[in-house]
Formats: structure tokens, C-alpha cells, sequence
């Protein structure tokens, strides 16, 4: 799964660039894009993890998403000879063929993008109706077979493990989610650097064409292990009795309980709530402006060597693996031996200190962007957001670490406390609940942009989202994020007080 994840996290990273400067789109719509496209790959497992749990198991639903996504990666509808950006103010020029996939035939149609622009006159031709669909497509397509994936991949790791340990070592549990993690975190390593510095320095072709080779090596490694898997058979009954229980639940809706039957169908300490910290995910979905907030800033390590601005997603995820082996490997056996009796933090308390850092690190890009801009300012680079302004991207470290701490530590907890409330027939639906609030995050995401932009740039003024970062006000734009983020934590105590303990912690109780 890592080669796979890897391949499809390279698409990410040089997105925004290419539809400001392929597709000519401002900074507000290509966003809106990026988050509509979000929102699908994260809805899309929802609805493969009810087909894999319910009819067509979740090995299968996995080779069917291989498959489905290494016949479609896209190419996004790159023509023969296209100009890819490599730099700042730099163009390369790179040959784009056909690549064994089959929305790659597309590369080869000149008029599947729009024209380049008129440099004499700057004129830029936004793209038809057929274009644009040729890339809501591609993308709508990649989202189908990366749902298909994501849905029960990480269901599919505990089936492999026995009932005992499936149900009595929360301990083993915890350890398996924290380096399947870790192997994602490693697979985005790569995707940021390898994938992304391909993409930028030696053209589309060769950037779009090494992920297809990984996924062709991951497609085939997961068929050869087939003999070796637990492969649980899905239940048939499961959708059919998820609607009969709603159906009744509405049908006995002015029902009266007694306290006793109350008692009987309800935990005591528990309330109705699900936490779904959606605030976290549209933290996380904002990923256009800190490639272009790169793009501006001096990248270069040396005199020779430039970090690509879609690279800088690396840091967070070297911080993620780090986070991740000193918590298994130092942090919790420190804790037991003070202790003197083995030790782990609950999932709540893991994604709570995971929205609390998620806090934080928009705190730190509000801050770091307003000294940026006022640098770029002072400069003289208001009118100029390609030019490259005195400060070094090293200040970007500290936000892209923070994001990637807050990342691990809380989808690490969330997907643990979903799976292990869940019942294990419905392994891939509970894998799946974070990608439902992960995608309402991306397309509240996309409302936020689109509210904050319309208000902003009222009476002609620039817009705090402007497609110029230098004119915008990107600063308060994230501050805005942090005031949401400080109500989230505060609503997220009270559904955790609300929710009453976890199956584990009880578990744990009873033991001592």
C-alpha cells in the first residue's frame, strides 16, 4: 500500500501551480478545485468500504482499486510540448508522450487544455467546458480508485491478526496503527521529494510516469501475496440491516423509554455523540497556499541546490515519522517504567493533543505570513507575487512540523477509536469514518475560502485570498482558522465528556 499511496500523493504537492498556470485559474477557484477533488477522495471509501464489508470483501475491493487506479492515473491533459515551470520566473521546456495508462492517450490532444498564454499581451484564455470536464474526469476517476484502496487497507492489517489480539491487546493495536502510519508517512517521503523534484526538473512525463511503475510493483506485489491473506467474508445483511435500523429508529421516534430500558439500550456514562473534529480537516485541506506562499521565498540549500515549493510537505512528514517511532520507542516505554506498569495515552486524549497542535500550527503561518508579507512589501514586491523576497523558507519548518506531529498523533487515534468501537464486521466502515470528516473539512474548506474572498474584496479591494499572496491578507485568513480551531478543542472536551469511555478503557478497568 505504501508504493500506491506514494504514486497518488505525488499528484498532490505541484497541483495548484499547474491549473494557475496551465489552466490559467485564480488562486480561489483552483483551490476550490483541490478541495472539491479532496472531498471526493475522502467521501469516495465510504461508499467502497459498505460494498467491501457488505458484498465484495476487502482483498478484493483493494486489488479493484489497484487496478481501476493504474489504468486511470491522470495526466491531466498535458499536450505534446508543454512549458512546465521549474522555478520562479523560470520555464523548462519538456517532451510529453504517451504513457502506458489510459487517460494518458489524452497528453497527445493539443486541445485538452487551454492555449498557452499571450506573453505579449498577457492575455490568458481560460479553459472550454470540454476541457475542464477532460479534468474532472481524470480527477473524479483517481478519486474512485484511491476510495477504493483507502477503504479497507487499513481494515485489511487486523483481520491478519487473531481474535485474541484483535479484541484483548489494545497495546498490539495501538503499535500496528502507529507504524502503518509510519509506512504512510515514509510513502509521502518519498512522493515529496523523489516524485516532486522528477515533476519539477525533469518535466511532467517523467514526474507522471514513475508513478505508474509504482503502482504497476504495488498491484502486483499485493496479487502475489493472495495465498498468504485472512480474508474475512463480507456479510450481505449489513447495509440492509443499517437501513431497518434507521427506518425503525424514525418510525419509534416519539417513543418514551422508562429509565430502565433506557439503562439497558445505552451505556450509563455515555452520551450520543460521535467526535467528528471537522475544524482539524479543513486545517489540513489548505493545501495551495503554503506552495505558493514557497514559491516566493528563498528555497536554495547551497548555492546550487533549490528545494521545490512542493517539497516543503516533507518536513511535516520526517516530523510524523519521528513523532511516531519516540512515541512507540521512547516516550510510552519511559512512561511504563515510571509507572511500573505498562502504559498508553487513550485515543481521545491522542486526538485531542492532535487538535491542539493543529491549533498551533496555523497560529504559526498566520504569524510567519505576516512577516513574510511585510518583507515582500518592504521590497518592493507588491505587484510582483512570482518574485523571490530576501527571507529563507526555513521559516516554513516550524508550521510544516507542527502539521505533521498533529497529523499522526490525531488520524492515528481517530482511526483506532472508530475500529475499535465499531463492531469488526464493519472493520472497512469504521477505517472510513475519518475520511467522512475529512471530506465535509474540505468542502467547508472550500466554503470558508469562497465566503472570506467574496467578503473581502467588496469595494474593490484586494481579497485576503488574492491570486497575489503579496497583496492578499493570507495572515488573517488563517487567523480565522485558529479562532475556529479554539472553538473546536472546547466542543471537543465536552463530546469527550459526553461519550463517556472507550471499549478499551473499560476493558483496561475491569482487568485492574
Amino acid at each position: 500500500m505504501a508504493l500506491m499511496n506514494a504514486a497518488l500523493s505525488a499528484l498532490t504537492p505541484n497541483m495548484i501551480l499547474y491549473l494557475m498556470n496551465e489552466y490559467h485559474m485564480d488562486m480561489t477557484t483552483g483551490s476550490n478545485i483541490m478541495f472539491i477533488w479532496s472531498a471526493a477522495t475522502d467521501f469516495a471509501p465510504v461508499v467502497a468500504a459498505f460494498m467491501a464489508d457488505a458484498y465484495v470483501g476487502r482483498f478484493q475491493m483493494i486489488g479493484l482499486g489497484s487496478v481501476v487506479t493504474l489504468l486511470v492515473h491522470p495526466r491531466f491533459g498535458l499536450p505534446v510540448h508543454a512549458s512546465v515551470p521549474v522555478g520562479p520566473g523560470r520555464e523548462g521546456s519538456v517532451r510529453v508522450g504517451k504513457s502506458p495508462t489510459l487517460v494518458g492517450e489524452w497528453t497527445v490532444i493539443p486541445q485538452a487544455r487551454p492555449p498557452p498564454c499571450v506573453s505579449s499581451n498577457n492575455i490568458c484564455r481560460s479553459s472550454d467546458m470540454l476541457q475542464f470536464f477532460f479534468l474532472c474526469f481524470s480527477l473524479g476517476i483517481t478519486a474512485i480508485g484511491d476510495g477504493a484502496i483507502k477503504s479497507s487497507s487499513l481494515a485489511f492489517g487486523p483481520d491478519q491478526l487473531t481474535r485474541e489480539v484483535y479484541h484483548g491487546n489494545a497495546r498490539a493495536m495501538e503499535r500496528y496503527f502507529s507504524w502503518y502510519y509510519a509506512l504512510y508517512a515514509l510513502s509521502l517521503l518519498v512522493a515529496l521529494t523523489c516524485l516532486v523534484y522528477i515533476q519539477v526538473n525533469m518535466g511532467w512525463d517523467l514526474g507522471f510516469g514513475a508513478p505508474v511503475l509504482l503502482m504497476l510493483f504495488s498491484t502486483v506485489l499485493i496479487y502475489l501475496g493472495t495465498p498468504f491473506y485472512v480474508k474475512l467474508k463480507p456479510k450481505s445483511s449489513l447495509i440492509t440491516g443499517l437501513f431497518q435500523v434507521i427506518v425503525a429508529s424514525y418510525r419509534n421516534r416519539c417513543l418514551r423509554l422508562s429509565s430502565q430500558s433506557a439503562d439497558i439500550l445505552y451505556h450509563q456514562k455515555r452520551g450520543s455523540a460521535i467526535v467528528l473534529p471537522i475544524v482539524f480537516s479543513i486545517n489540513l485541506s489548505q493545501n495551495s497556499f503554503p506552495v505558493l506562499q514557497a514559491t516566493t521565498m528563498d528555497r536554495h540549500i547551497g548555492s546550487s541546490f533549490e528545494i521545490p515549493a512542493g517539497s516543503f510537505g516533507l518536513f511535516g512528514v520526517i516530523s510524523a515519522i519521528l513523532w511516531l517511532v519516540l512515541y512507540d520507542c521512547l516516550i510510552l516505554p519511559i512512561a511504563s517504567k515510571l509507572s511500573g506498569k505498562p502504559t498508553h495515552f487513550s485515543t481521545k486524549e491522542r486526538m485531542g493533543f492532535g487538535l491542539f497542535l493543529s491549533f498551533l500550527s496555523v497560529l504559526v503561518v498566520a504569524a510567519v505570513e505576516g512577516v513574510r508579507r511585510s518583507v515582500a512589501i518592504k521590497e518592493g514586491y507588491s505587484d510582483d507575487p512570482q518574485g523571490v523576497i530576501p527571507m529563507s523558507a526555513i521559516w516554513l519548518l516550524p508550521q510544516n512540523c507542527l502539521t505533521g506531529v498533529a497529523v499522526a498523533v490525531h488520524a492515528i487515534g481517530q482511526n483506532e477509536f472508530y475500529i475499535s468501537e465499531f463492531p469488526r464486521s464493519m472493520s472497512s466502515v469504521a477505517s472510513a469514518v475519518l475520511g467522512v470528516s475529512s471530506g465535509v473539512g474540505s468542502l467547508l474548506a472550500s466554503f470558508v475560502m469562497s465566503t472570506i474572498h467574496n467578503l473581502t474584496k467588496r469595494g474593490g479591494a484586494e481579497s485576503w485570498v488574492s491570486s497575489n499572496v503579496n497583496k492578499g491578507h493570507y495572515d488573517y485568513y488563517y487567523l480565522v482558522l485558529a479562532g475556529f480551531s479554539l472553538v473546536n478543542i472546547l466542543c471537543y472536551v465536552v463530546c469527550c465528556r459526553a461519550y463517556g469511555p472507550c471499549k478499551g478503557e473499560v476493558k483496561e478497568e475491569e482487568k485492574s
